[in-house]
């Protein structure tokens, strides 16, 4: 422990309560209690967020079809839907999108453009995670060491995984907020405990975000059960988690009587989304959307965290190593580092050994990655500060010690960034190409913006002018497309298109061919054309067929199957100077406006 934290004196390990006038005080004056001001970590985090939220690609297709489609359906009445938000599945929460909505309708109205509209709800998405991030960097300076706390902070903000996932609108980014707020009530007893608040904010990110989320809980909550049975505080245990188990309930009762004023019968989302995920037997459930080898998660993890994944999975090791060589200060205190590392390592065992993994999934993990590897990196700074003067490392003189963990974590820190501006530059075209199309003139109702191939990195209906619609032109792919929300109106209510019952939607990805239009009748289409890809008859070279289509506007996007590995991996600027193997190649993502009508191309 730091000088900064208050000697322990209990059993449990935790500092002791401070003064009750102490957590009433503002919180500049405890800025003492962590290395940097919790309000310059705030900016620090709200600035890369914000960043995030401007310029950062969507990640997932389930991002778009999923939360924004509806999202645009309750502001602006119409939008695409997928069978997850058919009453008869129910696997979607209208009560997590409708916050949303009513957050983006603020923005709307500040502008009446719903580019605005979209860029301000990921801007808020970003703020909120600044503030759950800077809330659990306090206590993790306050429960481990202030040190500690910083590098948790340099990690969520260097690392391309949080830059991602802060601004991000999927339930998992929601779960990741919660979870953030939850571990920080856990983790800090200034003051006394805060188990009932603990347990409300997982629980909340399991009701209004992702169920499974709740099960990061179980260490913080296996730790309690623990220290009541070495302090025989039964009852006042017993009494925190029922506080916080009511407050989850009534939470689950709220969200129960929202999702029925939409579904329009009552339905427990969270349920149907573990019933559908791992009972729903054979050809369906979630295997049936792909799957990945075990090892997914871990490239993953070593792409997005580099140095820090690897710190990450070596703390709980780490931590067993400093206690058997006797340099951790107690047995207690061991037990509370490694509470602290369990979530992480439960969390990807695991989502590991599941067939479909998807890099979302791994979000709700992220903020505890970043704490294993301060607690990793914590214990290793201590063995380099306090090393006996004749062992190796004792030999060399500190500054040199010094020298080479500042050249550690500025390599760590610059890979991170230098993989950030990498993403953003590679693969942004399609926010930058639909956004082009709000300044063509003559667009309504009864004009078709078309997407073939490039159906998965539509950006959602926000990009597309009012009434302007988004359709399908059939490609290669042979599973399932959104179709599109009811827009009944007179005689149906507020918002039908959440209680009808569409056509052709199923919950084993059958293919359904009425979720598509003929080409012919597409005003407008927005195609790829990449060096590496050969064309097919279903996925022709449209930006190449200059007699039927004009572009209205192009950017580069990347060739990834033409772009070596290391080049793919990290940024460096397209210059002559720079060696062949580490220059990108570009492909041309193009708005395509149409010249006249086609001949030739009749097929569905």
């Amino acid at each position: 422990m730091a000088s900064q934290t208050p000697k322990d004196s209990s059993l449990s390990g935790r500092p002791q309560a401070v003064p009750e006038a102490h957590p009433r005080k503002p919180l500049k004056a405890r800025s003492k209690e962590t290395l940097l001001d919790v309000n310059i970590v705030f900016s620090l985090f709200a600035a890369v967020n914000v960043l995030a939220a401007l310029y950062a690609p969507i990640q997932d297709c389930d991002e778009v079809f999923n939360y924004w489609e509806p999202t645009h359906y309750l502001s602006h009445g119409y939008g695409l839907q997928t069978w997850e938000y058919s009453p008869e599945y129910a696997i979607r929460s209208w009560f997590y999108v409708a916050i949303h909505a009513l957050v983006g309708r603020i923005g709307y109205m500040m502008s009446f453009s719903k580019t605005f509209e979209f860029y301000f709800i990921r801007t808020v998405l970003g703020l909120v995670c600044a503030y759950c991030q800077t809330r659990l960097y306090r206590s993790v300076s306050r429960a481990i060491n202030p040190r500690a706390g910083v590098i948790f902070m340099t990690v969520m903000l260097s690392s391309p995984g949080m830059f991602h996932a802060a601004a991000a609108y999927l339930p998992s980014s929601f779960s990741m907020y919660a979870c953030m707020l939850g571990a920080a009530d856990f983790m800090d007893w200034r003051g006394g405990s805060k188990t009932p608040s603990a347990i409300m904010f997982f629980g909340f990110g399991g009701i209004l975000g992702w169920p499974f989320a709740t099960v990061l809980v179980a260490p913080f909550l296996l730790n309690e059960i623990f220290m009541a049975s070495v302090t025989k505080e039964w009852s006042e245990l017993i009494r925190r988690i029922i506080d916080g188990s009511v407050r989850c309930t009534a939470f689950l009762t709220l969200s129960i009587s929202i999702e029925a004023f939409f579904y329009r019968k009552a339905v427990v989302v969270p349920w149907n989304i573990v019933a559908y995920n791992v009972f729903s037997g054979a050809g369906k459930g979630p295997d049936i959307f792909g799957t990945e080898p075990i090892d997914f998660y871990l490239r993953n993890l070593l792409l997005n965290f580099h140095l820090w994944s690897l710190l990450a999975l070596l703390a709980i090791p780490l931590l067993s190593v400093q206690y058997l060589t006797g340099s951790h200060p107690s047995a207690f205190g061991l037990m509370k580092n490694m509470v602290f590392a369990m979530p992480f390592m439960m969390w990807f065992s695991i989502f590991s050994l599941q067939p479909h993994k998807e890099e979302r999934f791994m979000y709700p993990a992220y903020p505890f990655l970043a704490l294993n590897a301060a607690i990793s990196s914590h214990v290793i700074l201590s063995w380099l500060g306090n090393a006996r003067p004749r062992t190796l490392i004792g030999m060399i003189p500190s500054k040199y010690r010094l020298l080479a963990v500042g050249l550690v974590v500025n390599l760590a820190i610059n890979a991170g960034i230098s993989r950030t501006i990498g993403m953003i530059t590679a693969y942004r075209a399609p926010l930058q190409v639909y956004s082009r199309l709000a300044s063509e003139a003559n667009l309504g109702p009864e004009t078709n913006l078309c997407i073939g191939k490039e159906w998965y990195r539509f950006p959602s209906s926000f990009f597309l002018p009012n009434g302007v619609h988004a359709k399908f032109v059939k490609s290669e792919f042979s599973g399932l497309m959104p179709g599109e929300f009811s827009e009944a109106k007179t005689g149906f209510g507020f918002f039908p298109g959440t209680w009808l019952i569409p056509s052709g939607m199923n919950d084993e990805n059958v293919e359904d061919l009425s979720k598509y239009i003929n080409i012919n009748h597409c005003d407008y289409l927005v195609d790829v054309s990449m060096p590496s890809a050969e064309p097919s008859l279903l996925e022709p070279d449209y930006i190449k067929d200059a007699s039927t289509w004009e572009p209205v506007h192009c950017a580069k996007f990347l060739d990834s199957s033409k772009t070596s590995l290391p080049a793919r991996i990290l940024w460096l600027p397209d210059h002559s100077l720079v060696p062949g193997i580490f220059r990108r190649k570009w492909g041309d993502y193009c708005l395509l406006r149409r010249r006249k009508p086609v001949q030739g191309y009749d097929h569905v």
